[in-house]
């Protein structure tokens, strides 16, 4: 109840105390505060036993107490009291009292005193006792409020994830919370009092007083607040990157600058990560339709090499024009294939490999390739789960790993290939942009040159970037391994500062359990001739006269279409059987798969054969050809292109790719 509704004790229940042994004066202060309104509910006691008995009960608003009584004193019951803890207002009623006395009950804790021959001041003494005590009470609430607020806001500066810093009108930090000392790595008493710009690089220092003054000058800013993105030093030199935020609170009768810094270092590095992810698959799509197209035009001057060669008697001075036609076609060939690699899109046969036997088995080729003077050093993991990947793959990625190794070592030095199981789990993957947590098998690729910076390192994987001289690589080395590795399901990643060497990590998919490798070796069939009707679908016009020219020297009558359209019309017109259907599985109109379905319909006996410049993996992912049917992949020799037709006709359909 407040002050202001105790303004008037008319009708107001009232429960009190009264501490008095003379019946006579009791009943007479009973009586002035029946007269003054209120509704008594009052208990009178005359020991000090008994009052203490009665401060056990939480009723009590008022004790009214004489100062002498016979055998104790008011003194005593004021020590009573405040040994119970208990907030009550108490009233010394008496006949007499000295000055002195008077002075002493005040002191003790009562709230007034009132001589007995004036106890018409007792209402209004005892209103103004029960007002105070609603103050104090009132004053208790809010400051018990007060320090959970503080303890509150203690509690949240402390475990704020940013660090805070307030910074006075005059840019000398005033507070900091446990996180600003974390992030900045000194004590709060070595920044207590100091420029802020202590915690800033040299470079940024003239910048952020700018910042601070517009804000200090400027209360639209002020109002809106102010973001920056900047670098912030460490006590130790070290720069890391921030977001500061700063907005104005007001203290006292000043207006500081609270400045929230976040650490954005993680998330710039994963900004990064994902940025150069985005980069290599669109360099890679770029690569592998460059590839694509490149793999038709090499088919037909490999293929045209091919016949010439046979064409041409033995000593005939054109073959030797004719022998180095094929090899640099087949040398560009060579080249599409490592941007397959990179754009994922190489031919791609997994087995169940056990990677210690690989580094293993691959250990005597790698020693004469790097050298005398690097020592070769193998750590393997005796426990190492399986994989499922391509061996020819995993060969290529520890050669090329290897010689970029032996290049980063112009003087000698050490290789280390490492082996181990690694499981990374979800804080591993919140660190490393496009990461599934999971098992997996790691090989650790290290040596203890030259190093690389930090720019070099955003450029490696890229197809065509070297830093070796001209002559000396291709740039496709490090790109067709990263290709490889994501082909495979798998991360790569490299470790390295200048001056003290590099290390390449790759992550592949571990087996939880021993596989049966179903896949088998190869068999390729000799070279083979036919008698049967082949109608052949290429909008590549030099390559469909080219695969026209094999099957007919291979004796098959051939049938020649340029569109789907085209070669459903000679199918309707041709009375004959079509023994195979060889379509491309990408054409513009109707695709290979569509052909061969609506042929089919007719022909349910043709046999069908699918080639393209794409690879049978990302054919089959993308449903252009479905699993377990014939497939050739461009380019290919007029050797494999017989073998594989003669293979399909005779109901072959497990026969090897040929290339």
């Amino acid at each position: 109840m407040t002050a202001t509704e105790q303004s008037s004790p008319a009708g107001r229940p009232l429960r009190v105390l009264l501490v008095e042994d003379n019946p006579r004066d009791a009943k007479l202060v009973i009586a002035v505060l029946k007269r003054s309104g209120y509704c008594l509910t009052i208990d009178t006691v005359t020991s000090l036993a008994s009052f203490q008995e009665q401060l056990e009960r939480s009723d009590r608003e008022v004790i009214l107490a004489d100062y002498n009584l016979r055998d104790w004193t008011a003194l005593e019951a004021l020590q009573a009291l405040k040994n119970s803890g208990r907030d009550i207002p108490f009233i010394v009623v008496t006949g007499t009292l000295g000055d002195e006395a008077a002075v002493e009950v005040i002191q003790r804790g009562a709230s007034d005193y009132v001589l007995k021959d004036r106890l018409a001041r007792l209402p209004s003494a005892i209103q103004r006792a029960l007002e105070e005590k609603t103050l104090r009470e009132e004053r208790k609430e809010s400051e018990k409020a007060l320090r959970a607020s503080e303890a509150a806001f203690r509690g949240l500066f402390e475990s704020a994830p940013d660090a805070i810093v307030l910074v006075n009108e005059d840019g000398r930090i005033t507070l900091v919370n446990a996180h600003a000392e974390s992030i900045f790595g000194y004590a709060r008493k070595e920044l207590i009092g100091k420029p802020v710009e202590m915690l800033l690089p040299e470079r940024f220092r003239e910048r952020h007083i700018g910042h601070r003054t517009a804000f200090q000058a400027n209360p639209t800013i002020r109002r809106m607040g102010v973001g920056i993105e900047l670098f912030a030093l460490r006590k130790d030199g070290v720069e890391i990157p921030v977001e500061v935020t700063l907005s104005p609170l007001r203290t006292n009768e000043h207006t500081e600058i609270l400045s929230i810094i976040r650490d954005v270092s993680e998330r710039k590095q994963l900004e990064l990560q994902l940025s150069q992810s985005q980069k290599m698959e669109a360099i890679g799509r770029l690569a592998g339709g460059v590839a694509h197209d490149f793999n038709n035009h090499l088919g037909v001057i490999i293929g045209y090499s091919e016949l010439l060669l046979d064409r041409l008697p033995p000593g005939d001075p054109l073959r030797k024009s004719a022998t180095m036609i094929r090899e640099a076609g087949q040398r560009s060939a060579s080249l599409t294939r490592q941007l397959l690699a990179f754009s994922r899109r190489q031919i791609f046969e997994p087995k169940v490999l056990d990677l210690n036997t690989v580094v293993s088995d691959i250990d005597s080729m790698l020693r004469p390739l790097i050298g005398e003077d690097v020592e070769l050093v193998t750590l393997l993991d005796p426990s190492l789960g399986k994989l499922r990947a391509d061996p020819a793959q995993v060969d290529q990625i520890i050669m090329n790993l290897a010689v970029n190794a032996r290049d980063a070592m112009p003087h000698g030095g050490r290789l280390i290939l490492q082996t181990s199981n690694a499981d990374l789990d979800e804080a591993y993957a919140s660190k490393h942009a496009t990461v599934k947590p999971g098992h997996y098998v790691m090989l650790a690729v290290s040596d203890n040159g030259t190093g690389m910076d930090k720019q070099t390192q955003e450029q490696i994987f890229e197809p065509f970037f070297t830093t070796k001289e001209k002559g000396q690589g291709t740039g496709l080395g490090l790109s067709m391994v990263y290709g490889i590795v994501k082909q495979s399901g798998g991360y790569i990643w490299v470790y390295s500062e200048l001056g003290q060497g590099t290390t390449f990590k790759i992550y592949l998919p571990r087996m939880d359990e021993d596989v049966a490798d179903a896949s088998a070796e190869p068999v390729l069939r000799p070279a083979s001739t036919g008698q049967e009707i082949v109608l052949v679908v290429e909008d590549e016009g030099m390559l469909r006269e080219l695969f026209c020219e094999f099957l007919r020297e291979s004796g098959y009558t051939v049938l020649a279409a340029g569109t789907g359209e085209e070669a459903v019309e000679i199918s309707s017109r041709h009375q004959g059987p079509i023994h195979l259907l060889l379509t491309d599985a990408v054409m513009p109109g109707i695709r290979g798969r569509e052909l061969a379905h609506s042929l089919e319909q007719r022909r349910p006996d043709m046999k069908v054969l699918f080639v393209s410049g794409y690879t049978d993996d990302s054919v089959l992912r993308s449903g252009l050809v479905q699993p377990g049917t014939a497939f050739l992949q461009k380019p290919f020799s007029r050797g494999a292109l017989t073998r594989k037709v003669r293979a399909v006709l005779d109901g072959e359909e497990g026969a090897a790719n040929g290339h």
